[in-house]
Parts: C-alpha cells; structure tokens; sequence
C-alpha cells in the first residue's frame, strides 16, 4: 500500500505539480474528539481529473483502508473535484474516544500522538510531523502541510505558528519540516467539554426566563 501510494503521489506531481494536506482536530477536556482530514491538489485542466480521481489516494476504499481502526471511529469519506478552484479533494472525518488511539490508524502510522499529564493540572499534546522526501528534481515548495488544532482548554504554552483564540495553527511547507517536526501544547483542560463562559451564559439566560414567569405568575 506504501509503494502504491508513493506512485499515487508521483503520478499526481507529473499532473499537476503540488499537495496539500490540511488537518483539523478537536480535542475535548477527556481527551476524546473529532479530526477532519482534507488533502487536495490543483489540476492543470479538465482532462486531467479522471487520472486523479483513480489514483489511490483517492480511491474510497483505499482511503477506508488507510485510515480505518477498531479503536477509531470512520465517520465519512469524501472525494470530489471543485471546478470554481481548479481543485481535487479527499476529505476523511473520523472521531476517537482517546486522541492516542490514533497511533492504530494506519495513515498516521509515525505521527505518534501523545496526550499526557503535565504539572498540577494541566495536559501536554504532542505529534510528530515526519518528514517527507520529494526527490526527483521536485520542489518542495509546492507542497503544504496545515495542522489545526481546538484545544477546549486553557492553553499554556504552545509551538504554533499562529493562534486564533484556542485554536492552534502550524503551518508549514516541506523544506520547513526538514527531519521532523513535532506539534506541542500544554493546557489546562476545562471541566466540561464546551467552553465554560458560554455554559454560564446560557445557564443565565434560562434562569433569568424562569424568574421572569415565576414573578409574572405571583402578581397574577
């Protein structure tokens, strides 16, 4: 499956010239969570796509075999061409229980996922970018590589190239990953899975409406 995929993407190059990967995940304060992954790449012309589409890495049932696991769960699998971006797509949702079950997933086979217990309190997340030879004259810069992570949790420290709030990005082309880079936050998970000041807000809306009706019925 290697070997194919590893011709998959040559034979992608010759047709277009460039990959991007993009990673999206969410991490819950238990350490479950959900990940969305979308790799794609241009096509020169419309001609082309068939070509791609057939090819391994985009092949649904490759892709299932890729990124299947008793220990995760495989939520959908996508592939399609956007003709308003000249693009082709392979997008895979999958959900787990505990973010290192991941390491059971053949596609992440060197990501080595790790989710654990740091000082008082807090968690450290780390995964591990391996790197990835072009060769064959190709430009690295062509190829992309986006990892976005929402940590639901009071983030501490981080190696992110750019932060949003609680969301993480490391960003980076294939010259920039050289051996191997490796992701790192360490947070303080919230006590409940979603934002605690949104909780709070909605708890005090409701209780404000029930106020309002209990003092409406007693003038009543």
């Amino acid at each position: 499956m290697k070997k194919i995929i590893f011709l998959s993407v040559l034979t992608i190059i010759a047709l277009t010239s460039c990959l991007n990967y993009v990673q999206n995940v969410t991490i819950y304060p238990d350490g479950s969570g959900k990940m969305q992954v979308n790799y794609w790449t241009k096509y020169s012309d419309t001609t082309s796509i068939p070509k791609i589409l057939k090819l391994e890495i985009f092949n649904p049932d490759s892709i299932r075999k890729e990124f299947s696991s008793k220990f995760v769960r495989l939520l959908d699998i996508q592939t399609y061409s956007d003709t308003t971006d000249s693009t082709i797509h392979a997008v895979i949702d999958l959900s787990f229980k505990y973010i290192d079950s991941l390491n059971t997933v053949p596609a992440f086979a060197q990501s080595n996922f790790k989710l654990e217990d740091g000082a008082s309190g807090q968690k450290i997340f780390t995964q591990f970018i391996p790197p990835i030879t072009t060769g064959f004259g190709i430009n690295g810069d062509q190829f992309s590589v986006t990892y976005n992570y929402d940590i639901r949790g009071e983030i501490i420290t981080h190696n992110a190239t750019s932060k949003s709030g609680n969301i993480l990005t490391w960003s980076y082309k294939l010259p920039e990953i050289g051996r191997g880079k490796t992701i790192s936050v360490t947070f303080k998970p919230y006590k409940l899975k979603e934002t605690p000041v949104l909780i709070y807000i909605i708890a005090g809306f409701v209780l404000l409406i029930v106020i309002f009706y209990l003092l409406k019925k007693r003038k009543n």
